[in-house]
């Protein structure tokens, strides 16, 4: 099983506004960043999100998503009925989820949220970075990186610049 997250992060390290809001990344996803993100999609066969990210997602006129969705909350108890089909809601801890999505046959997870990001980097989940850090400071925010237990080291494989300033690196999990 394995474990990749793929996201857009400002020059000072945020993922979204302390309220969840993502609208600043919108000016950014242009005629080069759609198609990267349409490629790596292609390996991802689940979805992992959490609360936040869950309810971002509800202010979008459409549900982005489609591949399985596995929401990760200790506080929703269930989904709202028109995402029953689309969603599953889990309550369990990241290792726990891996050996899930395994069990059920799933082979590469995108995972996405700041704090679900966090938690299964402090347990060695991730095994692809995909970072692209655009030219914009926030201030404030989600954090994409937190506290880690130990040091996690990952192989540079690519940097690719984009014309609207968008510098994208990927990472492999030096194992």
């Amino acid at each position: 099983m394995k474990g990749s997250v793929y996201i857009g992060v400002s020059l000072d390290g945020f993922i979204a506004r302390e309220n969840g809001d993502i609208e600043w990344l919108e000016e950014f996803g242009d005629e080069e960043a759609i198609p990267a993100y349409e490629d790596f999609i292609k390996k991802i066969d689940v979805f992992v999100i959490g609360r936040g990210t869950f309810e971002t997602v509800l202010s979008f006129p459409s549900w982005p998503y489609t591949l399985d969705v596995i929401l990760l909350s200790t506080t929703i108890k269930q989904v709202p009925e028109k995402f029953a089909d689309k969603i599953t809601l889990l309550s369990m801890k990241p290792k726990e989820v891996m050996a899930y999505l395994s069990d059920k046959g799933y082979s590469n997870a995108y995972i996405d949220g700041g704090k679900v990001i966090q938690g299964f980097l402090n347990d060695d989940l991730i095994d692809e970075l995909i970072i692209s850090k655009l030219p914009i400071l926030i201030g404030s925010g989600i954090p994409l990186f937190g506290h880690l237990d130990v040091d996690l080291r990952f192989t540079h494989i690519k940097t690719e610049v984009h014309k609207n300033g968008i510098v994208r690196s990927h990472y492999e999990r030096k194992r």
